[in-house]
């Protein structure tokens, strides 16, 4: 019945499975634990009417003209240049850490001096690692790049990843430039925003093919083994293509321990007033157990919504109980290595394809996560 399986309904399966069913004309069966598609993305109305990503707030953002074109032709966008601010005491600062939060902490004269030496040393509108910035030797560069590391990097780090900073992995503290510009943009992309009715609709628009066949509430392992040297579906040889975007661990039951991961527990809240915070994202770099809270009115445009709903996240450490979610990989070298041992028990499957955060224990934008799966969609069509 199908020329291919699908594992996952979210960005990396639904975008594969469109190219699948409409560039190779391949009959696609895409399978879905949850009760819902769209994977971490999912949206949906809370019960006072106000659209909530369930998952914490995901904002679109890209560089890459084609897979926005690709994205267009199932939605349409709500486009805003995403901004965010730290809480760090009673200020409310730009992040990440620009020339404006610059002059919102120090003096006139004190924060021109410094703007003057960033810009000499770094370039205007260059994006400088936080750990390269603290190796400069100009005390007042020194200074800057201390409070950054201070106020926040360290405790806000610390509470995400659960790990002291020399644990964390070169690629996390990457993601913590200090920005030599006055743009208060969180990202730097050409197109940011949201769809404008949700990203359900969109997968939805997205999946709605004649070649694609999607089963919600279904554990693959209840329809595909990878025991043997074969890959069997119902009972009986597969031969075509498997794109698995699961958790690559659990498809081969765990055998050698759990993958770490980071969770995330998502605390909802509607309040009968016009407003929380006034903005969309609030990090706690220094303060509360909570990371930071959304306000969703400011994500989604809702700005003339009755009351607010917000939400707090809370990391834990993921154990695999259930109703827990892995969101994110934590990068280590003995966390790759386990890795490898799994990804290395899928080399006898030749026509098994690992696509996406879980799959392949890494980090992905929306934007990236699209472009990798339309690029593997097309090869596997071409076939």
């Amino acid at each position: 019945m199908y020329d291919c399986i699908i594992v996952g309904a979210g960005i990396a399966g639904a975008a594969a499975a469109r190219v699948l069913a409409e560039e190779g004309g391949k009959r696609v069966l895409v399978t879905e634990r949850r009760s819902h598609i769209g994977g971490n993305c999912y949206d949906r109305p809370d019960d006072h009417g106000i659209l909530i990503h369930e998952y914490g707030p995901h904002i679109f953002h890209t560089d890459d003209d084609e897979v926005r074109a690709f994205l267009s032709r199932f939605t349409e966008w709500y486009d805003f240049g995403h901004e965010v601010v730290a809480k760090v005491g009673d200020q409310l600062l730009p992040i990440p850490f620009n020339l404006n939060t610059l002059h919102l902490i120090f003096d006139g004269e004190k924060a021109s001096r410094i703007e003057k030496k960033l810009i000499g040393a770094y370039g205007e509108g260059s994006r400088v690692n936080i750990m390269r910035l603290r190796e400069n030797e100009d005390p007042d560069i020194q200074e800057i790049a201390d409070y950054v590391y201070r106020n926040v990097f360290l405790y806000y780090t610390m509470k995400q990843w659960g790990q002291k900073p020399e644990e964390i992995s070169p690629e996390v503290t990457g993601r913590v430039p200090v920005v030599i510009s006055r743009d208060n943009r969180y990202f730097k992309d050409v197109y940011q925003g949201v769809p404008l009715h949700g990203y359900t609709p969109m997968f939805e628009r997205m999946l709605d093919h004649e070649n694609i066949e999607v089963m919600t509430d279904t554990d693959c392992a209840d329809l595909l083994d990878f025991s043997g040297e074969e890959i069997r579906f119902r009972g009986k040889p597969f031969a075509g293509a498997v794109v698995y975007t699961g958790a690559v661990d659990e498809l081969f039951g765990c055998r050698f321990g759990r993958l770490p991961y980071r969770s995330l527990d998502f605390r909802f809240e509607h309040l009968d007033q016009e407003s929380f915070q006034d903005h969309s994202v609030v990090n706690y770099t220094v303060s509360e157990d909570f990371t930071r809270i959304t306000e969703f009115k400011f994500l989604t445009g809702q700005r003339d919504a009755c009351g607010t709903t917000i939400v707090r996240e809370y990391p834990f450490a993921y154990t695999g109980a259930e109703g827990e979610i892995p969101y994110y990989a934590i990068l280590a070298e003995e966390n790759e290595r386990l890795y490898e041992k799994y990804r290395a028990l899928t080399d006898r499957f030749s026509h098994l394809h690992l696509l996406g955060r879980l799959a392949e224990y890494k980090y992905y934008n929306i934007d990236a996560m699209c472009r990798k799966a339309m690029d593997l969609a097309r090869r596997l069509a071409a076939q």
